[in-house]
């Protein structure tokens, strides 16, 4: 089980952001979700543009998180390589070297996916390496809060990155959009080499197929674990598909629910991160998950723009739900394996977001997108309600905070 402490033991998000370490992973992180903002945002403006397609609008902004299933399923485990901060700096680069790409003019359709999925497998190796780097910066009692600024930051990003990509796609072109992602990637690559150190004390197995699969078999032997993962994965998943169909559904209003949906997002995690005890975070799992999809429900009926606006705001405040989730998750993880767990549980969330974009989008082929969003979260909530059970008898410890 996890054993990670130290004796000073930071509160505050300003006393996280003195340590150099976290801050260097937590402003790398920022960058990149801007990058990912503006990049998703672009792709989706596209090919909306050249297909009118739905289904394929909806994979183009969250197809990237469908590969990250197969770095959970083959080479996750470098994320625990005895060198995190040179696996993180060359999967950056790599990263970096596909968004740019994406900024080639004329480029087809078909090698427009096929980078984004080398760029979704590249992204969920990122991820969990720099979730294990995380897990070592800061003291295991601060986990919870330094996941918590993530996820805001992720949340006050994507705002922000909305809001602007929309206003530079009325005087830019998508591929020129695509190179200020680039620009951002690369600032993000800087700042993860100048300020992470290597760590020095890890353990030296090989990273490699059949490293990623015994602690894969280990993840998912465990029937708490196996709970904790299904409702970190398919709730959220499906809600994302939700907003996959925003551009489909009102595209002239498509940045406003997207921001709507940051917004509730920053605000429920800087309230189920900041304020709320590990114990209350627990008690506002289940709450929380159901607020995640129960807005959604009134979409088949068309309501007005600012009906819609509010709901949606009011539903991404449930994606912080993942936060006792992911403590949960942790407080049952070896110490040796954090890094591939949490990266493992990062990339079948994102696998599941492409999921439910592809399954919302699909649907909406056939009914209107306000009825497949309505389909989508009515779903969310049956599996919200019929796994309860089985989370609740997870045997994952309350940490206090």
């Amino acid at each position: 089980m996890s054993t990670h402490t130290s004796s000073s033991t930071p509160h505050g998000y300003r006393a996280l952001l003195r340590n150099r370490e976290f801050a260097g992973l937590y402003v790398s992180f920022l960058f990149t979700v801007a990058a990912s903002t503006f990049s998703g945002f672009a792709l989706g403006t596209l090919v909306d543009r050249q297909t009118q397609s739905p289904f394929l609008t909806a994979v183009s902004m969250y197809g990237a998180t469908l590969a990250t299933v197969l770095g959970a399923l083959t080479l996750m485990s470098v994320a625990d390589g005895e060198r995190p901060r040179r696996t993180l700096v060359a999967l950056e680069c790599l990263s970096l070297a596909g968004v740019a790409a994406q900024a080639v003019p004329g480029l087809p359709l078909a090698a427009r996916f096929g980078i984004l999925v080398c760029l979704g497998f590249f992204q969920s190796l990122g991820g969990g390496t720099r979730m294990g780097l995380l897990a070592e910066v800061v003291p295991h009692t601060s986990y919870a809060l330094a996941r918590s600024l993530m996820n805001i930051t992720s949340g006050g990003m994507a705002i922000i990155g909305y809001a602007v990509g929309a206003a530079l796609l009325h005087f830019l072109s998508p591929q020129q959009v695509f190179g200020v992602a680039a620009v951002l990637t690369g600032l993000g690559l800087v700042v993860v080499a100048a300020t992470v150190r290597e760590r020095s004390i890890r353990l030296t197995r090989r990273p490699g197929l059949r490293t990623t699969w015994t602690t894969n078999i280990w993840l998912f032997a465990h029937p708490g674990r196996r709970a904790l993962l299904l409702n970190l994965w398919v709730p959220n998943g499906l809600v994302v598909g939700c907003e996959a169909l925003f551009i489909s559904y009102d595209s002239g209003h498509a940045g406003v629910f997207l921001a709507a949906s940051s917004a509730g997002m920053l605000l429920g995690d800087l309230l189920v991160g900041r304020v709320l005890s590990a114990a209350g975070r627990r008690r506002w799992a289940f709450p929380l998950r159901l607020v995640l999809a129960v807005p959604f429900l009134m979409f088949a009926a068309g309501p007005p723009v600012w009906v819609a606006a509010v709901g949606v705001f009011v539903a991404g405040a449930g994606f912080a739900a993942t936060l006792p989730l992911q403590e949960q998750l942790l407080a049952l993880t070896d110490d040796a394996v954090r890094g591939q767990v949490q990266g493992a549980e990062s990339a079948g969330r994102l696998s599941w977001q492409g999921v439910g974009a592809a399954l919302a989008g699909g649907l909406a082929q056939m009914v209107s997108p306000g009825v497949a969003m309505t389909v989508m979260a009515a779903v969310s909530v049956a599996v919200t309600v019929g796994s309860r059970p089985f989370v609740l008898r997870s045997g994952a410890p309350v940490t206090a905070s």
